[in-house]
């Protein structure tokens, strides 16, 4: 069974870090638009890499205190008629890249005119791993908190409610942690 083992951390943009992201070598960029639709844990996503785009379908629930994550490809055609049942929304900037047994992800969570409103790394460690590894070097400094492991506050399907993730990332940024 595929099993995500991620934590996440909440980082300080500080209107830079985007674009020296995307001149980092070895990271590639992706945008993704993302739905969950009326069942739980089914979402779809629209990325955007390369000149290409993909269209994913996936199912991720909770098992046994692990997170089981399904995903497949699936048609475009097909997407639209998903898309039309969608719930929460949301739109991301992500940049990816390979660091030995981790694989980290930064994603900049957008408005409808490319603002970024919240902005979140995560790492996705192998299996048996609990602790994270240190912040790689570029995303220290941005350092605000890191996420408690499973804390649903910072789920993208809650940051796509951008009222939910300014005031979570206002309340981060002026108790200087997470509560």
């Amino acid at each position: 069974m595929p099993i995500e083992n991620e934590r996440k951390f909440v980082l300080d943009d500080d209107g830079a870090l985007e674009r020296r992201l995307a001149a980092s070598p070895g990271v590639t960029r992706s945008l993704l638009r993302q739905a969950y639709l009326d069942a739980s844990g089914l979402r779809i996503r629209s990325i955007e890499c390369g000149g290409r785009v993909r269209h994913i379908f996936s199912y991720k629930r909770p098992v046994d205190d692990q997170m089981v994550e399904i995903e497949t490809e699936i048609a475009p055609i097909d997407f639209e008629r998903l898309w039309t049942l969608r719930r929460e929304t949301l739109q991301k900037m992500r940049y990816s890249w390979a660091d030995g047994r981790f694989h980290w992800d930064v994603d900049f969570f957008k408005t409808d005119d490319n603002r970024t409103y919240f902005t979140q790394a995560e790492v996705e460690m192998p299996e048996e791993q609990s602790e994270p590894p240190p912040l790689p070097p570029s995303l220290a400094d941005h350092l605000l908190a890191t996420a408690p492991a499973g804390d649903p506050r910072f789920a993208s399907k809650r940051l796509a409610d951008r009222a939910h993730a300014e005031k979570l990332l206002a309340d981060i940024k002026s108790k200087g942690r997470i509560e």
